[in-house]
């Protein structure tokens, strides 16, 4: 893997052929003030599957760019990873095929020992807050290394001593009166997220380390995996919880909600889809059926009512992300922090082929969508295409080339 094409900005990847980033969007005034939204501005992929010592900026819209084989979908999945340990979920769970993730070629050591490092680097509050984290895939699935490190300090660290037993030693930043603290972890969870747990927080080293590891899992647990599937979405669905499913089969019942909560929203849906949508669009209506399924219709302001069957591919795909963009995490299926202030997350999209089925119209309207919304601040978005040419000059994207 190698990045290459460099203008207005440029994040080196040591080891690769040449590393670059596109963007229109220059660095912040040093007049505007911090951003304390929780996010993830770096995503870094020191060794998985076939990306080595590769850097990646995340902006407020990113788009990995590249041919077929290139690490888009790879990439894109890293983070979805990252984000699924965040939030709780074991290394099995998450990495069912653990071997997969290791790169082709990885010799074992000799104790037959192969596996794969990721990491991510999220800021807010706390500043620039950095996970890195190693994974053994071979012969046991375990974490046999993890570092939080935040203001120059290294909050938490955690190493594999006794490969026989099912934990890791960790020790985070106490600065009391012992510098660190000491105690095992198991070996199958992130323990970023299970420092809550663990840590007091009645040293200010402690309450460092809380507060980097809120910062660190609230950024990771706002992300919702979108990959829209026209064929689920055109036939009428049982209603149901009004909250979007990844591949969006449920549209017609988010859409019977959505209309009636948020108008505003609702207005700009509408029209969004002028442009996305062939012939007029007056209105998107959702309806109940006899036997208690939802179905979704474009009104076309004569009386017409097309029903979302007779819609093409990429008229449903544009119709479901632009839903995604102009909604929220209340809407869609996704695991977000509650407990945390909406003022204080952001949410973010993962869109693998972003552009599939779209036609030019529809794929610069949609990123023009996205552009809008992250430069709000709430929802952010990386997405996979194949070619980003047509994505020049768009203010606030980020473009991350890729070739295999």
């Amino acid at each position: 893997m190698a990045v290459s094409s460099v203008s207005a900005g440029c994040f080196s990847s040591p080891g690769s052929a040449g590393s670059g980033v596109q963007g229109s969007a220059g660095p912040p005034s040093p007049r505007e003030p911090l951003d304390v939204r929780a996010r993830i501005t770096e995503l870094r992929l020191s060794a998985f599957a076939g990306h080595r010592r590769a850097m990646f900026p995340l902006g407020p819209v990113t788009l990995f760019a590249g041919p077929s084989g290139s690490g888009k979908t790879t990439a894109l999945g890293a983070y979805e990873a990252l984000a699924r340990l965040g939030g709780g979920a074991s290394l099995a769970e998450v990495f069912p095929e653990p071997v997969a993730c290791v790169p082709e070629g990885a010799r074992a050591d000799a104790e037959g020992r192969r596996g794969f490092r990721i990491g991510c680097t999220a800021e807010g509050s706390e500043g620039p807050v950095r996970l890195d984290v190693a994974v053994q895939a071979e012969p046991q699935l375990r974490i046999v290394g993890e570092r939080l490190t935040g203001g120059g300090v290294v909050l938490l660290e955690t190493a594999l001593r006794d490969p026989g037993r099912r934990s890791v030693q960790a020790a985070w930043h106490t600065a009391g009166s012992s510098p660190v603290t000491r105690a095992p972890l198991p070996d199958d969870r992130l323990g970023t997220a299970l420092l809550p747990l663990r840590v007091a927080g009645k040293t200010d080293g402690q309450r460092q380390v809380l507060a980097a590891a809120e910062q660190m899992v609230v950024a990771l647990r706002s992300v919702f995996r979108c990959d829209p599937r026209p064929d689920s979405m055109r036939a009428p669905v049982p209603a149901g919880t009004g909250r979007l499913l990844p591949g969006c089969d449920n549209l017609a019942d988010v859409l019977w909600r959505t209309r009636s909560e948020c108008g505003r929203r609702h207005a700009q849906l509408v029209g969004a889809l002028h442009a996305g949508c062939a012939g007029p669009v007056a209105d998107l209506l959702a309806e109940p059926l006899a036997d208690g399924a939802v179905r979704a219709l474009l009104d076309r302001g004569d009386g017409t009512r097309t029903e979302l069957a007779r819609l093409g591919d990429g008229e449903l795909r544009y119709l479901a992300l632009t839903l995604v963009l102009l909604t929220g995490p209340g809407v869609l299926e996704v695991d977000a922090p509650g407990e945390v202030p909406d003022a204080l997350r952001t949410l973010t999209v993962l869109a693998d082929g972003f552009d599939r089925a779209l036609d030019s119209s529809q794929r610069r309207e949609l990123l023009g969508t996205a552009a809008r919304m992250g430069e709000r601040g709430h929802i952010r978005c990386a997405a996979a295409v194949s070619d980003a040419s047509w994505a020049a000059g768009v203010q606030g994207v980020t473009v991350v080339h890729l070739t295999p």
